[in-house]
């Protein structure tokens, strides 16, 4: 049994991706800050609803511990839960602004990952898959037009770019330091979500391609990468 969390999987990307992960016989727990709408979406698809914020130190904990008595292991971790923000221009961001953001997309994979990791250690070939994004690059962001057919749409984001930014190096530190777990970051692309208000040219099916297959890859898969569904992006 693959036993698979995700976090935020309550709508959009997750949902999907937590879909399509039970299809091929995972073990979803489907992670979300709101019970009812958890235990909801949950049992459209067949998974078993987990009550988890990411931003709590005290929900991770009990979250992890209810897994623990539960499974005993973890076999993927998909952090997936993420904000965008306040949306204005960089000389108007605060660093209230700033930390909203980074507390979920950026301190939140830290939590779930510290209170986790053990949970993964104990698996036979665990991953982790971080979704982060194209903003997130920082050779895209220096030259949006010479990487268009990498990210083909990219927006000034302070917030959002820089705390995927962070999330990249993030994971490029937790390879390094676990070298059983397979650990990448995953750009779905512009995908039409409520994190957008649905403006995104891909379908939750075409963007969470790249999840799922990061998510499905054995021990001899890549760790410490950054990937879209065409290939490698660059940092």
């Amino acid at each position: 049994m693959t036993t698979t969390l995700i976090t935020g999987a309550n709508k959009g990307l997750g949902l999907e991706t937590a879909r399509r992960l039970v299809e091929v016989g995972h073990t979803v727990y489907l992670g979300a800050r709101d019970a009812q709408r958890g235990e909801a979406a949950a049992g459209r698809i067949g998974a078993r609803p987990l009550l988890i914020d990411v931003t709590c130190d005290a929900s991770v904990l009990a979250a992890a511990e209810l897994v623990r008595d539960q499974v005993g292991h973890l076999d993927v971790l998909v952090n997936n839960a993420g904000v965008i923000g306040a949306v204005r221009p960089a000389g108007e961001v605060t660093a209230g602004d700033m930390l909203t953001v980074y507390d979920t997309n950026v301190f939140g994979v830290v939590r779930v990952m510290r209170a986790f990791l053990g949970l993964l250690e104990a698996a036979a070939a665990p991953v982790v898959v971080n979704v982060s994004s194209g903003l997130g690059s920082l050779a895209v962001t220096a030259d949006p037009v010479g990487h268009a057919s990498v990210v083909p749409v990219w927006v000034p984001a302070l917030a959002y770019g820089s705390a995927k930014a962070a999330l990249n190096m993030v994971t490029a530190q937790y390879a390094h330091a676990c070298p059983a777990v397979r650990i990448n970051s995953v750009d779905p692309g512009h995908t039409a979500t409520d994190l957008n208000g649905h403006t995104g040219a891909q379908s939750v099916e075409e963007g969470a391609e790249i999840i799922v297959r990061m998510a499905v890859i054995g021990p001899d898969g890549p760790t410490g990468g950054y990937f879209a569904a065409t290939g490698p992006v660059p940092w």
